[in-house]
């Protein structure tokens, strides 16, 4: 499997990324367990996290053809709308890398515990993509946003933190969102819900749907310049 899907006797679901030997590079696969492991869930909260302490997720699996990628690319999207819309609080569990598509998955999730080592990468612009442009300004501001999607420069855990691209910076995130999505448990599912729907009300939903028609069109190539 390319993720680990534990129900805890609280109600948690835990997802926890399992691709070791690609640093959880994301591939068809992968996207369709964790896209299930969200819809399925019943609890009030999800940890996405890894089961590698050196990575998060590496981003597109460039082991795949292009036309592969791109569907992936496509998938990707149609998750974070499905992450977004879950009435659980989804808490990621960031350690290591977490680029691209991986970046990604944190701005979905709505809450981010990450490590002092962890680096977070919005790549894309130099293969003619956006990428991170629909969740960045909700968090970090436009100024900063726009930065961090054409520059693509790696952000430090300091940094991100500082930013409010992470909310807490733990030695051990999985640990930390575990017990922070035990707690949640103990609360009416509704109260719950409803909070996230109503701190999640913004332009945000408009904002991805654009990115993803932006890139609909890309077929995988990771030729800088091309798109």
């Amino acid at each position: 499997m390319s993720a680990r899907i534990e129900d805890r006797a609280s109600g948690l679901r835990l997802i926890l990324l399992d691709r070791p030997g690609k640093r959880n590079a994301i591939d068809g696969g992968l996207v369709n367990t964790i896209r299930q492991a969200v819809e399925t869930a019943t609890g009030n909260a999800i940890v996405l996290g890894s089961t590698n302490p050196t990575a998060f997720s590496s981003g597109a699996d460039l082991g795949l053809e292009d036309a592969d990628r791109a569907a992936v690319s496509a998938a990707l999207y149609e998750l974070y709308a499905v992450m977004r819309e879950a009435p659980q609080v989804i808490i990621a569990a960031a350690n290591g890398h977490a680029v691209g598509g991986g970046a990604q998955l944190l701005l979905a999730s709505d809450l981010r515990f990450a490590d002092p080592g962890v680096t977070i990468r919005f790549v894309g612009a130099g293969y003619g993509l956006v990428v991170g442009a629909w969740g960045l300004p909700s968090l970090v501001g436009r100024g900063r946003a726009l930065d961090l999607c054409v520059s693509m420069r790696p952000v430090s855990a300091e940094e991100a933190l500082v930013i409010g691209l992470v909310d807490r910076l733990v030695d051990d995130p999985l640990a930390a969102a575990i017990e922070y999505g035990d707690q949640l448990e103990d609360l009416p599912p509704s109260s719950v819900a409803h909070a996230k729907q109503i701190v999640g009300i913004s332009d945000l939903d408009a904002a991805l749907r654009a990115e993803q028609k932006r890139n609909a069109g890309w077929d995988g190539s990771m030729t800088p310049g091309t798109g």
